[in-house]
């Protein structure tokens, strides 16, 4: 074979470079368009630019606004996360729909309260989605808020989230949740195998005002995996958020003055609860909820 033939087969055989995606379509057929464009849109979507734009729309959600008063939450799953992060706490009152997007009139109960939402019991709950004026009436009190259905058991009931509060509605919620957190924090450390007496060196900090902070070195009284009965001499109210740090430790972490009472003349005594619940942070083995002292596997004296 001479060379002049060799160097034309060769040619020949060269693979054929694709045609470019950013070419004149009006010649091309349907079927050839339609996959001209669909190159041209996966082009797009790995283009670094595209990457970035997404990474920060994913890094910086925006969040909905009520119509009035508090930032309104993002929608709410019933994932554990969330769970703890708005806590409920068991709360019985009336509840009424006022006004519904299907003209529906609803009178029933509440189950429990959080500060994002409610759980209502009814046989017949509303559509995922709904949007609701509620009104929730406790003694003489009442809270009115604007809601939407974010979860249902078909004949049982279906959680609520507030979209929308008022500000003079806030301060009601807010006594609620404290007084329910009080309850729920009593009715935990009534059994001794929730807790430990102990006494472990702290220090408590955070601010009753702008411009009044506190800061005390103080000890536990008693510890368990949810929070601590301390004792302060400063000023302390039911609801306030306050840091706790472990001397022993050198961690810190966030609760909230679930319980005040008076221990003595210059001191109160303070159930602390974390706003997430953290077994380890005392480095303390808590017994079983079962435990008991007639137990076969109790140590005695």
């Amino acid at each position: 074979m001479t060379r002049r033939r060799r160097k034309r087969r060769h040619k020949r055989d060269a693979p054929v470079a694709p045609a470019p995606i950013h070419q004149d379509t009006t010649t091309l057929t349907p079927i050839t368009l339609e996959i001209v464009e669909i190159q041209h849109e996966i082009e797009t979507l790995s283009s670094p630019d595209s990457i970035a734009a997404d990474v920060a729309n994913l890094s910086a959600p925006a969040l909905p606004t009520g119509r009035e008063g508090r930032l309104a939450p993002p929608l709410a799953s019933r994932t554990e996360a969330d769970r703890r992060a708005h806590r409920r706490y068991a709360f019985t009152a009336a509840f009424e729909v006022v006004a519904a997007e299907s003209g529906l009139r609803l009178k029933t109960r509440v189950r429990d309260l959080s500060q994002q939402g409610c759980y209502v019991d009814t046989e017949s709950p509303l559509t995922l989605g709904t949007g609701i004026d509620i009104r929730i009436t406790r003694h003489s009190q009442s809270f009115e808020a604007r809601a939407r259905v974010v979860y249902i058991q078909p004949g049982k009931g279906m959680g609520l989230m507030f979209t929308s509060i008022p500000r003079e509605q806030l301060q009601i919620l807010d006594t609620w949740i404290a007084e329910s957190r009080e309850t729920s924090w009593l009715a935990a450390n009534r059994r001794r195998s929730q807790r430990v007496l102990v006494s472990l060196p702290v220090r408590v900090s955070g601010l009753i005002s702008p411009d009044s902070p506190i800061e005390e070195e103080t000890h536990t009284v008693a510890i368990s995996a949810h929070g601590a009965m301390i004792l302060l001499e400063g000023p302390v109210y039911r609801g306030q958020r306050l840091t706790l740090f472990n001397i022993q430790t050198n961690e810190s972490l966030e609760c909230v003055a679930a319980h005040v009472a008076k221990a003595n003349d210059r001191q109160s005594q303070v159930g602390l609860e974390f706003m997430l619940p953290n077994p380890t942070f005392w480095r303390v083995a808590f017994p079983p909820k079962d435990w008991s002292p007639r137990h076969p596997d109790a140590k005695s004296s």
